[in-house]
């Protein structure tokens, strides 16, 4: 009787344990939540004097017909060379900073970004924040599609915008450059290159030694922009061969796609960065050798 007792107590304690610890993976405390907030999150902060909500897109027309309440909108051509060159590049640190603080941000102000536009939009203005020093900024989870389909209210009115004032504190190491790309693309490389394109594009041709994460399979759709619980981004990430601590350089065609999984990566806590000039510059421009086909070389 005593023998049976102790065996249920050990059963009960180790199952308990066992339960423990699945909590403790399904709760992911790694990730970094502060970068993603709610649409309920939002709502509950939309008048807060420190929080500034902009809506990134190419029309400013968009804009005008609908946005969420309070929201400021940010063009495209503000914060990106646009086709010019090679196409989508980062401006002068003095220009994005105009940019900014025209749209009232300070440095203790909490950005949340969201699009009407293709989603990554949204991430390559994030990785712009990120870039001058800005890292008080989060996306908006599921973007105003998100917001539309829980009835929540969008107006017309644009609010006033009292200028900001902001201190660039550049940071280098997120911008990956050419020459860190070819080092990359090397046997003995540390780095792990992540194509964020579209397999077909990948298939047809791709960086030496890079693996393959479409930005969609991070997203419930791109119609339906919810980012995928952060244990399921870290499953994806495995099953395409990016182990947790590698450090890792994104890229798609010019930086836009790039910018998402560069989101992605950094919310999983991975040391990464993006190369802005991406397949673009790698084979249009200076025509280097790419690997066709779906494996990494």
């Amino acid at each position: 009787m005593k023998s049976r007792a102790r065996n249920l107590t050990v059963s009960v304690v180790c199952s308990s344990i066992l339960a423990l610890c699945r909590f403790c993976y399904s709760a992911d405390t790694t990730a970094h939540r502060e970068m993603l907030v709610s649409t309920a999150w939002l709502a509950d902060h939309l008048n807060d004097a420190n929080v500034a909500v902009i809506q990134v897109g190419h029309d400013h027309g968009d804009y005008e017909k609908e946005h969420i309440p309070n929201a400021r909108f940010l063009s495209t051509n503000d914060f990106t060379t646009g086709h010019t060159g090679l196409m989508v590049e980062l401006p002068a640190s003095d220009k994005l900073r105009q940019t900014f603080e025209d749209l009232g941000i300070n440095d203790d102000t909490r950005v949340v970004i969201y699009t009407t536009d293709w989603y990554p939009v949204a991430a390559r203005a994030f990785f712009t924040f990120d870039y001058l020093g800005h890292t008080n900024t989060a996306l908006l989870d599921g973007s105003l599609a998100q917001w539309k389909a829980e009835n929540r209210p969008t107006g017309t009115d644009e609010p006033k915008i009292a200028k900001g004032s902001i201190t660039p504190r550049v940071n280098q190491s997120v911008l990956a450059l050419l020459a860190d790309a070819k080092a990359a693309s090397q046997p003995d490389s540390q780095f792990v290159l992540v194509d964020s394109r579209p397999k077909k594009r990948y298939t047809a041709g791709h960086l030496p030694r890079a693996d393959d994460i479409f930005w969609e399979e991070t997203v419930a759709s791109a119609k339906k922009p919810i980012f995928l619980p952060p244990e399921d981004l870290r499953r994806l990430f495995s099953s395409r061969g990016v182990a947790p601590g590698h450090k890792l350089i994104t890229y798609c065609e010019i930086g836009l796609q790039a910018s998402h999984m560069y989101f992605v990566a950094k919310y999983l806590g991975y040391e990464v960065s993006m190369f802005d000039g991406s397949f673009y510059q790698w084979n249009d421009v200076e025509h280097l050798a790419s690997v066709k086909g779906n494996a990494p070389r």
